[in-house]
């Protein structure tokens, strides 16, 4: 699996002009499912996710995790981080879950995320969805398990 992770002030996912997913400081998480991923990858990036030290202590080094501050997490399902783009100028996404695959282990990983942290929020899986963030920093890091 792979997660775009952005630290943010705030971040929110809006499907049809309305609002499905707000968070205040936090992650926001671009989830890509790929056709290898399982249960123990999606479980693997959730501890990534939850324990990952990108917020500041008190001497402004990047030593606390989302779990330390209780902040926020946003997943957000997005395909097309699944994308070769080694090739050409147009990508190619065999290497992604179809999309039966990606909803389940998406929902899979939304539900565990949601089963142990306070402030889990989402956008809608397979929808056009809006997503507007303010970056703190900017901070954003790439994850794969």
């Amino acid at each position: 699996m792979i997660a775009l992770i952005q630290r943010v002030r705030s971040a929110s996912v809006e499907v049809d002009g309305q609002i499905v997913g707000k968070i205040g400081s936090g992650l926001l998480a671009l989830i890509g499912v790929q056709k290898e991923d399982d249960a123990a990858k999606a479980d693997r990036l959730l501890k990534k996710l939850l324990n990952y030290r990108v917020f500041a202590d008190d001497e402004q080094r990047m030593n606390r995790s989302l779990r330390d501050t209780s902040g926020g997490l946003l997943l957000v399902s997005q395909f097309t981080l699944a994308a070769d783009t080694h090739k050409g100028a147009r990508p190619s996404f065999s290497s992604a879950a179809t999309p039966d695959d990606a909803r389940t282990l998406f929902d899979y990983l939304l539900a565990r995320a949601q089963g142990c942290h306070p402030v889990v929020e989402t956008g809608r899986f397979g929808t056009d969805m809006q997503v507007s963030l303010i970056n703190d920093g900017p901070v954003t890091f790439w994850l794969e398990t």
